[in-house]
């Protein structure tokens, strides 16, 4: 496989683009694809049976089964940083293997139906924290230890609207390829 396929695999819409500016128009249309997500992702996989949730997205890449406890995964440890952002002093956030976290026994083997409700429960809670935030607030963000820049939070919701559209993606990829 080509390098130029192989990146269209892995980056199906594209990677994330921060905005010169960010608008109020570019928050709404972030907070609403966060708060339709759970509902897309459990449209698109509830329907599908074990053997189905074993198939990668893409050669090498995760199961559907792991994309989807990933994306739970990532979206609780990105909840916990806004509240972070919110209630500290610029942060240091925690990172976390999220590589190593999708080999772990749940994201290889657990019912997606268990991420599907955490999912539809963090996302509730955040979207409406979100939709609570003043513009100062917005200015807030923490530190990512990794890269040693500062993440906005609205620079955050997103990158976050982005990361559940972008995995979303892989799932209908494969979906459309397989004709389910």
């Amino acid at each position: 496989m080509d390098e130029s396929t192989l990146q269209n695999l892995k980056y199906p819409i594209g990677t994330f683009i921060i905005p010169e500016e960010i608008r109020e128009s570019h928050l709404k249309k972030w907070i609403g694809d966060l708060e339709v997500l759970p509902s897309v992702l459990s449209e698109l996989v509830l329907s599908l049976d074990d053997e189905q949730l074993s198939e990668p997205y893409r050669p090498e890449g995760w199961t559907i089964r792991q994309l989807i406890h990933h994306i739970s995964d990532s979206h609780h440890n990105s909840y916990i940083r806004f509240k972070w952002a919110l209630t500290e002093d610029t942060p240091r956030i925690k990172v976390y293997e999220q590589e190593k976290w999708a080999e772990l026994h749940d994201s290889r083997s657990a019912p997606i139906s268990m991420s599907l409700d955490h999912l539809k429960v963090v996302h509730a809670k955040l979207v409406f924290l979100l939709k609570g935030l003043k513009d100062q607030d917005l200015k807030k963000g923490f530190i990512h230890p990794e890269t040693n820049t500062f993440t906005s939070l609205e620079e955050n919701i997103g990158r976050y609207a982005w990361h559940g559209n972008h995995h979303t993606q892989h799932i209908r990829n494969i979906l459309q390829k397989k004709g389910w």
